[in-house]
């Protein structure tokens, strides 16, 4: 009998594959074989661990030593000195930002201590495309009882008990819209999942679905047995290619073993799961669209009622939640909906996985508590700003969300905080930005961003945006007047009223929330054509202080010859050739260029 007295575990999240891990999983196959180890340790390849910065990763069990940063020629290295030697290898443990400090263990590193995995607790722990590990950790275990030992109504009511709502954004109580899909009587209805993931620097369903596709699989299965539907889709952006292999993987393997398909449980419950794959478009995120790209249709939202939980895909009953909360789903039928709300807020019950990125040390998926404040996560779990800088704000929701400041680092995370402050949960976006960010230019590029990605079926959202994104690219040119703000705001109040879909209704928000809390850039750009953090490019110029010694560095890396002077003498900038380009003060070794 094979005895297993090590488990090597590599990372084979779309980040780390990128970097390289494959190889690194097939360099360990070949070395433990050098060394004879092939029988006694075991190599897996998983999802994502969720430190997507300091990857490629690898974790050896049980000691649960991570390291991180690993090339195929360090795994040599690892088998001799830590397999066969048992001795960890140093150069390769994680170092603490703050102090640099070597932290061997994967469960003493600061990125993880302060979270709660629940969603995640599979992601990187398992193999994906086994179903095997999956029910060895207690996969289906929900779906079994739900099925055979509970009336779809019991499903529903535990649902609704847990107080889960909606992670896709709207926090809507998941058990009502349950209980709205199951009350519709129909001969047809269908489940969907929303993995339509397009905020950028967003994440987390894709780690998820290549993680753990199984669980998903059981939330919507559970969901079907709840509403009595016998079909589902997962609507997947073709951009994830792996989660979407691995959910094929998945979804074969519950059908061979009859959990999915007919007669689940040898009971009356029947119920398939198809892929249906996106092409990228943004507003196919908001339901009604969605449902049109499932159809065949251009990826438009339609107004509402009737909802889909009376009117959905072809006219029948559907019901439509995101990833992560169906993730959620099996934990609360088998452990109770009592148990999960022991975590999180009286009214934003569970955690929530952000994607940290941005200017912040540790980016990568974290999984927190609800109720958990801001700093909290940016400097315990993230680390902090990078290179020592000064927090200046976070953006939180995605484009629809909202930027916001110092001040709001102590805000608890939850659902009506966020809103009540001017943001919003959305998908779990979080780009922390520092002192050198210009808030008005990134309210320009989020609202440029959900500009270009507008359907364009209503007017307010069509055109509306267009107008506050010309007025914004005016104010980040100079060309500010007195009475943009004022129009600004104006505009983005009618958008918030008039616009068709969720998606055009929350476009205005990075431009309202930016206006609040940093009003005073917005004025410095208009009234004193000035950009206070140095970004806007066509308000800068660059200038030579006393300190220049005349070396001619700075003019030989111009691209556009700008810069004159005789050798040791002070050299000057023509403003008018100069493209503000940086070349020249990057290149400077005095430090006698500056941004002005």
């Amino acid at each position: 009998m094979q005895h297993i007295r090590a488990h090597v575990l590599v990372c084979g999240g779309t980040g780390c594959k990128a970097n390289g891990s494959k190889e690194i999983q097939l360099t360990f196959a070949r070395e433990l074989q050098k060394f004879g180890l092939q029988d006694e340790v075991m190599v897996v390849e998983t999802g994502c661990h969720g430190f997507c910065e300091h990857g490629p990763l690898v974790i050896v069990y049980p000691e649960g030593t991570f390291y991180c940063g690993v090339k195929p020629e360090d795994v040599k290295t690892i088998v001799e000195e830590h397999l066969y030697k048992g001795r960890i290898v140093q150069r390769l443990l994680y170092r603490e930002p703050i102090n640099q400090e070597q932290v061997p263990r994967y469960s003493e590193i600061g990125f993880y201590k302060k979270q709660h995995r629940l969603v995640l607790a599979n992601c990187g722990a398992i193999n994906p495309e086994a179903i095997e590990e999956y029910i060895a950790v207690g996969g289906y275990e929900a779906l079994a009882k739900a099925v055979t030992q509970m009336t779809p109504q019991e499903v529903v009511d535990e649902v609704k008990k847990s107080g889960l709502r909606g992670r896709g954004g709207g926090g809507f109580p998941t058990g009502m819209k349950w209980q709205f899909a199951k009350n519709s009587k129909s001969d047809k209805k269908y489940v969907i999942c929303n993995a339509d993931e397009g905020d950028p620097g967003a994440f987390m369903d894709r780690s998820v679905l290549e993680g753990d596709p199984h669980r998903v699989l059981e939330g919507m299965a559970i969901c079907g047995y709840a509403m009595g539907a016998d079909e589902g889709y997962i609507y997947v952006r073709a951009e994830y290619p792996l989660a979407i292999k691995r959910l094929r993987t998945a979804i074969a393997q519950a059908e061979e073993m009859g959990l999915l398909g007919e007669h689940i449980f040898e009971s009356d419950f029947s119920f398939t799961i198809h892929i249906k794959e996106g092409a990228g478009a943004f507003v196919c995120g908001e339901e009604t669209a969605l449902m049109a790209s499932i159809e065949g249709k251009r990826g438009m939202p339609r107004p509402r009622p009737p909802f889909p939980a009376v009117s959905g895909l072809w006219g029948k009953p559907t019901n439509i939640n995101n990833v992560e909360t169906f993730a959620n789903v099996a934990q609360i039928i088998v452990n109770g909906a009592d148990w999960y709300c022991q975590l999180g807020t009286e009214k934003s019950k569970g955690t929530k996985v952000f994607a940290l990125t941005g200017k912040i040390n540790n980016t990568g998926l974290a999984e927190v508590p609800m109720g958990i404040t801001m700093r909290e996560i940016i400097y315990d779990i993230g680390g902090g700003i990078t290179n020592g800088k000064k927090f200046k704000a976070v953006q939180i929701g995605g484009p629809s969300g909202g930027c916001l400041p110092e001040s709001m680092l102590d805000l608890p995370v939850d659902y009506d905080s966020l809103i009540a402050a001017g943001a919003m949960m959305g998908s779990g976006g979080l780009v922390v930005m520092d002192e050198d960010t210009c808030m008005v230019d990134v309210a320009k590029f989020f609202l440029n961003f959900t500009q270009s990605e507008s359907c364009g079926k209503c007017t307010p959202c069509r055109e509306g945006t267009k107008r506050m994104l010309e007025i914004l690219t005016r104010i980040t040119e100079g060309q500010g007047r007195e009475g943009d703000i004022e129009l600004l705001e104006n505009l983005a109040k009618n958008i918030k009223e008039t616009a068709l879909c969720g998606l055009g209704q929350t476009a205005p928000n990075p431009v309202l929330s930016t206006l609040k809390y940093f009003r005073d850039e917005y004025e410095a750009h208009i009234k004193e054509k000035r950009c206070p953090a140095g970004v806007c490019e066509k308000m800068l110029h660059y200038e030579i202080s006393d300190a220049c010694r005349g070396c001619g560095l700075c003019a030989r890396q111009c691209p556009v010859q700008a810069i004159s002077g005789s050798p040791k003498a002070k050299h000057v900038i023509d403003q008018n050739k100069c493209i503000k380009c940086g070349a020249c003060m990057t290149a400077c070794p005095f430090k006698a260029i500056s941004k002005a």
